[in-house]
């Protein structure tokens, strides 16, 4: 009899841990993903301040983002999480297991919707300020205003702008808003969006390319101003280092630089054939008028602008002119004379 007993005992154990492994078997498949091909898909939730986790696995259920609420409560009480889930807005995937769905909400790793912009190289601060207002990210005039006076934030992070004064210019930060395509928050205000430009900047001025301009017998500063030049002369890539030993030589023997990107900076505008008149105008900016570099950056240069600023060719032209002939490139001289030639032949392939 005892026997017996103990067989239907055994029996009946078996089939209950049988039962228990099926219905475990059954728990843990509803934690699955409910769509594990799913991975491109994102659903943005919201769950509302003071909810609980029945609340927070109807929201998800009725989402699509769980297969079933209760499995998800249940996980959610014996891992003693619930209490821990976080009010905000959730950027969450079908593909997702219900565990890295509680993990994503009991962290409070609330999604924020992000945009992009890019500013192209060769920009002012001013046409920045202009297109990011164009596009709805900022307020041109608070743009403007912290790149002309950068809030104490700013000066401590970036201390290098504080050695930058000269009150002939009248934006600090031309020429530091590195040129690049961003992806920032919506959110984001001017400074943010500011800082973001700068922290670019600082890994094409690192620590090398201070000991290179150490070098040529320049501030970093200096060949942040000289990169401009060369942004904005430059047509074609291949003739940036070229350029840069143009103006590197006419430095170096004190001849004045004539830039013509100068004159256009100081009209806020961009002139074909600039005037006599142009020329004369009474500006520390003007490298008809006045010798060595400008007070600063007449945009902001690209990292191939910086580049050929620090490693310009090594050459002897001290001139060049645009060839006018669809190419984008210049006619280089070695002597005034030569280059007098050149502009005739330039001119010569004007329609």
């Amino acid at each position: 009899m005892l026997k017996r007993i103990v067989v239907a005992l055994a029996v009946l154990l078996f089939i209950l841990g049988g039962a228990a492994g099926a219905l475990y078997y059954y728990y843990t498949g509803l934690l699955e993903p409910v769509e594990p091909a799913a991975e491109d898909e994102y659903i943005i939730v919201d769950i509302p301040s003071g909810a609980n986790t029945e609340t927070i696995a109807s929201i998800l259920e009725h989402e699509n983002l769980i297969q079933n609420q209760f499995a998800f409560r249940y996980y959610a009480r014996s891992r003693d999480i619930g209490h821990s889930f976080a009010a905000g807005t959730y950027r969450l995937s079908p593909s997702m297991h219900a565990s890295r769905i509680a993990e994503i909400i009991t962290a409070g790793d609330v999604y924020a919707e992000t945009t992009w912009f890019t500013i192209p190289e060769g920009y002012t601060v001013k046409q920045a300020a202009e297109k990011l207002e164009a596009e709805g990210l900022v307020d041109s005039s608070i743009f403007l205003e912290l790149a002309a006076n950068p809030s104490e934030t700013i000066l401590e992070n970036y201390p290098y702008l504080q050695d930058i004064n000269d009150p002939q210019i009248d934006y600090l930060l031309e020429g530091y808003l590195f040129p690049d395509t961003y992806e920032i928050y919506t959110t984001a205000d001017e400074e943010e969006i500011i800082k973001l430009m700068l922290n670019r900047m600082d890994g094409a001025l690192n620590s090398a390319a201070a000991e290179r301009a150490g070098e040529l017998g320049h501030t970093l500063h200096e060949i942040l101003t000289l990169a401009s030049l060369v942004e904005r002369e430059a047509a074609v890539d291949h003739e940036r280092d070229r350029i840069a030993g143009v103006i590197h030589n006419r430095l170096a023997v004190g001849q004045r630089l004539q830039i013509d990107a100068t004159i256009q900076y100081i009209l806020g505008e961009t002139k074909e054939f600039l005037t006599y008149a142009d020329l004369e105008i009474p500006s520390p900016y003007n490298t008809y008028q006045n010798a060595g570099l400008p007070p600063g950056p007449i945009a902001a240069p690209g990292r191939a602008s910086i580049e050929a600023a620090l490693y310009p060719e090594d050459h002897d032209y001290f001139y060049y002119n645009y060839k006018y002939d669809g190419t984008g490139e210049h006619y280089f001289s070695y002597t005034y004379e030569e280059h007098l030639r050149n502009v005739r032949k330039a001119e010569e392939n004007l329609p």
